[in-house]
């Protein structure tokens, strides 16, 4: 009888640049002051690229981590995905192309998603399928920012809230249930599609003097509304993949939702009634690092010792798009 085939987290691995940016640091540049950045998001540093390095340079770097940690060749790798914002070039080539090569991965596909904030889960939906289909064994995922590109550094209301980084993980092949990905569900809706945009550079506003005179290359943020709607889209979702798969949040080990604001963490955690304890918590460290924030965030549990084999993971983001979505696994590495 043949084995049943199901997709799992083999590892995981993340790299921050090494450039710590404070809120003091932020103090010099824009109005804005540390208790204010605090008060309001729960962030107290991130991490700034240097201009040398490239949203490539950060991907590739997490990735060696999660093979080496996978014990995976990159002869073995069979697809890499990039989940960014942030590419190294705006339309070609893609930064998975890119992390290919500097890998020494040849001859396999290789391409970039666009989901925002909620890219890592995205990228779990899709290497689960392919997994599943049983096109491929051993699907290279990262999700890779350099916010700091695309930030305007006189907006105080942005520039405060993200850093860079990136978060890889390899998903594998397993014949046990047990230690798979359980469930994952991805969604979206484009009728708030101004609530988290770059608007200038696209088809729409192409490049021109006029465009980087409004700083249109910018991101923008409408955050009130983007608070609103977080909130309740991330609580919902969560109670609706908890009651497909018949579970409930007693049943998880750790919750890790998006590292976007810790108010928007505490609110869904208080909505949902999650011990503290569980939820995984990197803002006040990192600050929001799109869709690298979640790999980055079980990176430091896991390297913390406190993630470990068997542990089971509830993930839940919300980004640009708007785009949100949430997974149930098992995280199988060593």
């Amino acid at each position: 009888m043949e084995k049943p085939i199901y997709a799992s987290l083999k590892s995981i691995g993340a790299y921050a640049p090494e450039n710590i940016v404070t809120n003091y640091d932020l103090e010099k540049i824009v109005d804005t002051s540390d208790e204010w950045i605090v008060k309001r998001t729960g962030i107290k540093e991130r991490r700034f690229a240097e201009a040398n390095e490239a949203t490539s340079d950060l991907a590739t770097k997490a990735a060696k981590i999660a093979l080496k940690r996978a014990k995976i060749t990159p002869k073995e790798v069979d697809m890499v995905i990039v989940a960014t914002i942030s590419p190294d070039f705006f339309c070609m080539p893609s930064t998975a192309c890119i992390v290919a090569n500097k890998l020494g991965i040849v001859g396999k596909p290789a391409f970039d998603i666009s989901a925002a904030c909620s890219g890592f889960v995205y990228l779990l939906s899709l290497a689960n399928a392919f997994i599943l289909s049983k096109m491929y064994k051993n699907i290279l995922i990262i999700g890779a920012e350099k916010i700091s590109s695309i930030l305007d550094m006189q907006d105080r209301n942005t520039c405060v809230l993200f850093g860079d980084g990136a978060g890889a993980a390899l998903i594998g092949v397993t014949s046990e249930r047990r230690k798979s990905i359980v469930d994952v569900q991805v969604s979206s809706n484009g009728e708030y599609q101004d609530f988290l945009i770059t608007p200038g550079c696209g088809s729409r506003y192409p490049a021109s003097q006029e465009v980087l005179e409004q700083r249109l290359q910018f991101l923008k943020m409408k955050g009130n509304e983007t608070f609103k709607v977080a909130v309740k889209t991330l609580s919902s979702d969560v109670v609706e993949i908890l009651e497909k798969n018949h579970l409930s949040i007693d049943d998880i080990d750790f919750f890790v939702p998006h590292q976007a604001n810790q108010r928007i963490i505490s609110a869904v955690g208080d909505a949902l009634n999650i011990d503290s304890q569980k939820v995984v918590l990197t803002v006040q460290k990192y600050g929001n690092t799109s869709a690298a924030s979640i790999p980055m965030a079980i990176n430091e549990f896991y390297e913390e010792g406190r993630i470990k084999k068997g542990s089971k993971l509830l993930l839940d983001a919300f980004g640009g798009g708007l785009t949100w979505g949430s997974a149930i696994l098992t995280f199988n590495g060593e």
